[in-house]
């Protein structure tokens, strides 16, 4: 059983930290997408409402995955290779297939709640929502192979696979279905041969979990990951939604601002990670022992807590200088606007993903439960949704 990088002094886990949340960068790519089609995006009250949804979502799936992966690594319960490997490893991965259409089904379940109470949609909007969402997130799952190859990589080179594998495989999960969506916009509204390529994508997925239920009903670890995972998916299901209407708030608010939605996916990406390096790494020393289930050993994890912290304010700067500079906007009045922006939005939204990211991580360790099915899952829907209302906070009070 190897502990990896668990043990690093605060600067090293600093050097760890900042590299991993160094591919945030990367999450620039997927926000100048989003700006580069806004008129797609503004064809439907939906289709910007929803994109967070997506996103959110995507980073739930894959926060588990590699929370799961993490922690199972360190304990030598999965080995760190794709073949001959154990029991418990692919009955992760058939799961993570189910729960990526369960979720599906639940986001846009509640965003018929949403939609019409402030999206302005109805229930003939439904099967739109429900076969284009769909349809994104079954080809998302082609991330899956990535995030173990990432989380396997990382283990061997003797980093901690809690910091460095959500970090880089958010961004990248971000610019691929951020991709996705919009090319499943744009085959749903302006190809009908569209509509055909994206339902059968859909039918494919629903089958595929049809295949896998009646061979796992019966698996207890693959049971239990669907149980405890479930417990959480209306939580993430409403969160998401959540941040779908703050998003349409800000689009609202902002009009034209390109800078905004450059620097958006990258935000809520750095707040997740901070959550996910903050809970991940609490969850496996809970597992080895090495932390109490309790809120006063808080002051043990300390180093953990500050250095994401203080990673994510320095890449705050580095995003906020790269968005104005992508989009042809840089001057000293744009980055001290945007730079206040940001920096309020920082301080408001990692001070709660933090509490909320430790709590989950030592009530659901205390009454237990696998604290790898709910800390990521848990904490990246609620920093998305808290970021983009952090951030529409720090853009009232700034402007």
């Amino acid at each position: 059983m190897s502990h990896g990088g668990i043990s690093k002094n605060f600067w090293g886990m600093l050097k760890e930290t900042s590299l991993a949340y160094f591919f945030d960068i990367g999450g620039l790519l997927a926000g100048f997408m989003v700006a580069s089609q806004l008129g797609v995006f503004r064809l439907s009250p939906w289709a910007i409402a929803l994109y967070p949804a997506i996103v959110s979502a995507k980073g739930v799936i894959g926060g588990l995955l590699s929370g799961r992966l993490s922690t199972a690594l360190h304990l030598g319960t999965v080995h760190p290779r794709f073949f001959r490997n154990t029991k418990s490893f692919y009955k992760l991965i058939q799961a993570l297939i189910v729960i990526t259409l369960a979720t599906s089904v639940a986001i846009c379940s509640v965003s018929l709640v949403f939609g019409h109470l402030f999206w302005g949609i109805t229930l003939a909007d439904f099967p739109a929502i429900l076969s284009v969402v769909v349809a994104t997130m079954a080809i998302g799952l082609f991330l899956t192979l990535i995030t173990i190859k990432v989380a396997f990589i990382s283990f061997k080179k003797g980093l901690d696979p809690d910091i460095v594998v959500y970090p880089v495989m958010s961004t990248v999960a971000d610019i691929f279905i951020t991709l996705c969506y919009v090319v499943v916009l744009n085959l749903f509204f302006f190809n009908a041969l569209g509509n055909w390529i994206i339902a059968t994508i859909g039918l494919s997925l629903v089958v595929l979990v049809f295949y896998i239920l009646p061979k796992n009903r019966h698996e207890a670890e693959f049971t239990k990951t669907l149980k405890e995972s479930m417990a959480t998916l209306m939580f993430v299901a409403f969160m998401v939604n959540v941040t779908g209407t703050v998003l349409k708030g800000i689009d609202n608010f902002v009009g034209g601002r390109k800078e905004i939605y450059t620097v958006y996916p990258a935000l809520i990406d750095m707040i997740g990670d901070v959550g996910s390096v903050v809970g991940s790494t609490a969850t496996t020393k809970l597992a080895l022992g090495l932390l109490t289930p309790s809120f006063s050993s808080m002051r043990k994890h300390a180093t953990n807590i500050f250095s994401a912290w203080t990673a994510s304010i320095i890449m705050f700067i580095v995003l906020a200088v790269l968005s104005l500079s992508i989009n042809s906007l840089f001057s000293l009045s744009s980055f001290l606007n945007l730079i206040s922006i940001l920096l309020i939005a920082n301080v408001i939204a990692v001070s709660a993903i933090v509490l909320l990211s430790y709590a989950v991580s030592i009530l659901t360790f205390k009454r237990g439960l696998d604290p790898d099915n709910f800390v990521i899952p848990v904490e990246s829907s609620f920093a998305d949704s808290v970021t983009s209302l952090a951030l529409l906070a720090a853009l009232i009070l700034i402007g």
